[in-house]
């Protein structure tokens, strides 16, 4: 499933690597890309990269954690890059462990190498057990743990050198290392959200357990502007399971809002609501709808449901037409 040459764009998937990365383990979960190729990216805009100029046909993204909120850097990427739909979601469980070149003792670490976010659920474990150690940001999970590996014949060390990383659940499957310590993430219940995003096509049917990503901006900075946007969804019974801000970065004080809706566009509701919300917003972006990772399936109250949203318009059409109209 690793990257080779003469692979074909349309059965290559992009994914935030090397093996072993939490995003791997996402991108195992999606069918159509088994027995696929898997070409191994070093960040978001890279991934997203390939999937506009077609090397890939989809790209596995990590776009929310539970413990730190959204992924700023994956949801921004999303904002500034036109033409791409979320095609599903996954979860994958977080946890980690402490790994070292053989022969290195919990007692030897004092310089820790760790993604940030690993760095940062794992903080607690860290400054407990070795509380005076000095962390070295990694560009991934993975990385932390093979930059621990000496150099190859030639090639010089580039700056300090860890002592242990702060790795993925498996990784010595990957790397010869040993683990120091397992199971050292702060938060067991700790799980991040992906999405598989490819290029803009035809929404796929709703489930009745769907989700529907957007992105919009406010019309101007007002008092009561994000009530006005907020209840476009409000009175129509659709909840939000997610609602973040991100600087526009054109003036101080504009932004934007990542929302994340329960239920499907063409669900009768929240067709409705994007309808209002356009009117509202200078800029709405869709990133698409599709089916939830947990497969609940989105209940909504009699008078949100598509029948009601159906009658209403037909007694709409009714008194045009010249019925009473009091029924």
């Amino acid at each position: 499933m690793s990257e080779h040459a003469g692979a074909r764009p349309e059965t290559t998937y992009s994914y935030l690597g090397p093996a072993g990365t939490f995003t791997e383990a996402a991108l195992k979960q999606v069918p159509e890309a088994a027995g696929k190729t898997w070409r191994s990216v070093n960040n978001v805009g890279e991934a997203l990269a390939d999937v506009v100029a077609g090397r890939s046909v989809a790209a596995m993204i990590a776009i929310e954690n539970s413990v730190d909120g959204g992924v700023s850097a994956t949801q921004d990427a999303l904002a500034n890059v036109p033409g791409l739909r979320i095609l599903g979601e996954y979860l994958v469980k977080v946890d980690f462990e402490l790994v070292a070149r053989p022969g290195t003792s919990l007692a030897e670490v004092k310089v820790v190498n760790a993604h940030p976010v690993a760095y940062a659920q794992s903080r607690r474990w860290l400054d407990s057990t070795l509380p005076e150690h000095g962390h070295l940001p990694a560009t991934s999970n993975v990385a932390a743990a093979a930059a621990l590996l000496p150099p190859a014949p030639g090639e010089a060390i580039v700056g300090v050198l860890a002592d242990a990383a702060v790795a993925p659940l498996g990784i010595t499957e990957h790397y010869p290392l040993e683990v120091l310590a397992r199971n050292i993430g702060d938060n067991s219940n700790a799980v991040t959200r992906f999405v598989l995003v490819g290029r803009a096509s035809a929404v796929p049917a709703a489930t009745g357990s769907d989700k529907t990503t957007i992105i919009a901006e406010l019309p101007d900075n007002r008092a009561g502007g994000l009530l006005d946007m907020l209840e476009q969804f409000a009175t129509r019974g659709i909840n939000m399971s997610l609602l973040q801000s991100r600087p526009i970065g054109d003036a101080l004080g504009r932004y934007r809002f990542v929302i994340d809706l329960d239920g499907h566009i063409l669900d009768e509701r929240v067709a409705d609501a994007l309808l209002g919300l356009k009117r509202f917003s200078p800029s709405v972006m869709f990133l698409g709808s599709y089916p939830r990772a947990d497969h609940k399936a989105v209940t909504v109250t009699p008078r949100y449901d598509n029948a009601a949203f159906v009658e209403a318009r037909d007694w709409l059409r009714g008194l045009v037409a010249g019925e009473p109209g009091d029924g």
